[in-house]
C-alpha cells in the first residue's frame, strides 16, 4: 500500500460532491432506525427487515459502487492516472491501495451506520446487530473489489454497477432462485445467518459455499483490476 496515493485518494473522494452521497445514505438508515425506535416499533422482526432491506440490500451496494468506482474511475477518465503510472510504483500496489481506500470508506459509511442502526433497533438481542454488521463488512469487501475492477475495465462502470446491483441482485433475485444464490448479497446474508439465532434471518446459500465464493470473487476481481491496469499504456493518453 502506498501512503501518498491513499492520502490523495481520500482527499479526492471526500472533497467531491459524491461525498454527500456517502453521508446522506447512511444518515437515512440511522434516522429511519431512530424513528422506528421512537415510535416503539423496534421489535426483532422489524430490526431484521430494516437491516436486511435497507442496510445489506440497498445501502451497501450503492455505497460500495460510489466508493469502488470513485477511487480510480475518474482518474482513468480524465487521464490523471497516467501521472501515477509513470512513477516506479508497481501496478498491484496502485490497485491494492485504491481498493484499501474503498474498503475503508465502505466500512465508515456502511458498516458503522449498520452497527448504529442495529443498536437502535435491536440492541444485542439474538446477535442480530453484530450479525448484520459482519455481513455488511464481508459483503463490502467483495463489492469494493468488484467495483474497483469494473472501474479499471470500463468507463461505464457506474452504469454497469447499477445494473448489476439493481437488476441482477435485486430484481432477478426476486424471481430466479439461481440468480439469488449467485449474488454477493446472498453470500453476505449467509454469513449473517450463521451469526444470529433470529429465525427471520434465513439464507439460501450454505456458509462454506458463501465464504468460498466471497473470498474467490474478492481475489479474482482484485487480480483482474491489476491485470487491466497493467494493460494501460502511458502513451495511450498522449
Amino acid at each position: 500500500m502506498n501512503a501518498t496515493i491513499a492520502t490523495i485518494t481520500f482527499r479526492s473522494m471526500l472533497g467531491r460532491r459524491r461525498a454527500l452521497l456517502l453521508l446522506v445514505l447512511p444518515a437515512i438508515l440511522v434516522a429511519l432506525a431512530a424513528g422506528i425506535r421512537v415510535m416503539g416499533e423496534d421489535d426483532l422482526e422489524t430490526a431484521a427487515l430494516v437491516l436486511q432491506q435497507f442496510g445489506l440490500a440497498t445501502l451497501l451496494p450503492l455505497l460500495a459502487l460510489i466508493a469502488g468506482t470513485g477511487v480510480i474511475g475518474p482518474e482513468i477518465d480524465d487521464g490523471q492516472i497516467m501521472y501515477v503510472l509513470t512513477k516506479p510504483i508497481p501496478r498491484r500496489v496502485i490497485v491494492l491501495t485504491k481498493l484499501a481506500v474503498a474498503i475503508v470508506l465502505v466500512t465508515a459509511f456502511a458498516v458503522v451506520p449498520t452497527l448504529l442502526a442495529g443498536i437502535l433497533l435491536a440492541g444485542t438481542t439474538a446477535g442480530v446487530t453484530a450479525a448484520y454488521t459482519v455481513g455488511v463488512l464481508v459483503g463490502g469487501l467483495a463489492y469494493s473489489s468488484i467495483f474497483v475492477a469494473l472501474a479499471v475495465a470500463s468507463r461505464n462502470a457506474v452504469t454497469i454497477g447499477l445494473l448489476y446491483a439493481l437488476v441482477w441482485e435485486s430484481l432477478l433475485a426476486s424471481f430466479a432462485p439461481g440468480a439469488k444464490s449467485a449474488s454477493v448479497q446472498a453470500w453476505a446474508l449467509s454469513v449473517t445467518d450463521s451469526l444470529t439465532s433470529a429465525t427471520m434471518v434465513d439464507s439460501s446459500v450454505g456458509l462454506p459455499v458463501a465464504i468460498t465464493l466471497l473470498v474467490a470473487v474478492t481475489a479474482v476481481a482484485a487480480f483482474l483490476a491489476v491485470f487491466r491496469l497493467r494493460a494501460l499504456s502511458v502513451a495511450s493518453a498522449e
